[in-house]
């Protein structure tokens, strides 16, 4: 196995987000890693889905809930007995994640991923591809199966 000295963690508050989470946290205390999570805010989205129409109150708001989102990764992770450094970005995630994989030099990056299956595979396309091409590092694609959706659900 690779040894992974240095791993960046993506992670949105999502269930997605959370596997990521608990995948990179585990590789993280086996290897001793050096970690870091990063929350990014996507204001591009945003605003098209509001048509443009988000006020700095809004704005304000997302940004307010990304950096709660990435405290609350942060102390998820602190209790599990990893030590991980906190990131915050503006802009398009794949940009962001790629950018900050470069400037830490990291040796992996751990992101979520929802599976999808047939006619929506083929509509969406692979949205991780660009970030295949951008960073010099491993990645590893943490997948939120529908079975295991149901198990999370059921106990819940």
């Amino acid at each position: 196995m690779a040894s992974y000295k240095k791993i960046l963690l993506c992670y949105d508050g999502s269930r997605e987000g959370r596997k990521a989470l608990r995948c990179g946290a585990d590789l993280a205390l086996d290897l001793q890693a050096e970690t870091h999570l990063l929350s990014v805010v996507d204001m591009r989205s945003t605003i098209a889905q509001s048509a443009g129409l988000l006020t700095d109150v809004a704005c304000g708001r997302f940004e307010e809930t990304a950096r709660e989102i990435l405290q609350e990764g942060v102390d998820w992770l602190t209790e599990r007995g990893v030590r991980a450094q906190g990131h915050f970005a503006f802009g398009h995630p794949i940009d962001e994640i790629a950018n900050l994989a470069n400037e830490l030099n990291a040796d992996l990056v751990v992101v979520g991923h929802r599976c999808r299956t047939g006619l929506s595979r083929w509509w969406m396309g692979a949205g991780n591809t660009p970030l295949l091409d951008r960073v010099s590092c491993s990645i590893l694609v943490a997948c939120s199966s529908p079975a295991e959706d149901k198990q999370q659900q059921a106990a819940a």
